[in-house]
């Protein structure tokens, strides 16, 4: 098995292979970066084919269910390094809102990535959301709602983290059906993705 392997496994949607795969690399001793860096290529060509209209949704879902198979397997091996380069997000579906695929999908796409990810679940309060800032640290912040009326609770978090002085230390980007990056700014917002492909993208420059 080759890391060539691990990305044509995740490119072909070869789901019954993945943890074999990882495995199997883990046991020849292969470097944990290595590993993640091949589902991270494989990922983001598999995002590739979503943005050419050549997969959709549903193979986007099997593709990020195979990196969450692989980042089990992988997790206990990671040091403090390579679990996030520092890069530190917090990701949650708004209050009012029980939608996680997409919220899902982005957090595997991170994990792949090397991102340290906070997952707040869904229909997260503004409370919850400012606590999970101040106790990490984290520099970005990505909001999901998909229903038309949770979109507005994205302001609500917007204010609570202005009026903790914490507005400042961290960037806002948000997904979903509903949201454009015009009302996606005058929401407070600093970004606006329209799903986890491009998510990534924009996270990444967010950071940098």
């Amino acid at each position: 098995m080759t890391l060539k392997n691990i990305i044509d496994i995740l490119i072909n949607l070869k789901i019954e292979e993945i943890e074999n795969a990882v495995m199997s690399e883990l046991d020849n001793d292969t470097n944990v970066q290595d590993i993640m860096n091949a589902l991270t290529q494989g990922m983001y060509s598999v995002g590739e084919l979503y943005e050419k209209r050549e997969f959709y949704l549903s193979e986007l879902v099997v593709a990020a269910e195979m990196i969450k198979m692989a980042m089990k397997i992988l997790e206990p091996h990671l040091n403090s390094v390579v679990k996030g380069h520092g890069k530190k997000i917090v990701v949650t579906t708004v209050r009012g809102d029980t939608h996680d695929i997409g919220k899902n999908i982005l957090i595997n796409m991170l994990k792949s990535s090397g991102f340290d990810v906070i997952d707040l679940g869904v229909d997260c309060p503004a409370e919850k959301i400012v606590n999970a800032i101040k106790k990490s640290g984290a520099m970005v912040l990505a909001l999901s709602s998909l229903l038309t009326m949770s979109m507005e609770e994205i302001s609500v978090v917007d204010k609570a983290l202005k009026d903790e002085g914490l507005r400042d230390q961290v960037k806002i980007i948000v997904g979903g059906a509903p949201l454009n990056l015009k009302f996606a700014k005058k929401l407070g917002a600093d970004a606006y993705a329209e799903d986890a492909v491009s998510g990534v993208r924009k996270i990444m420059e967010l950071f940098d």
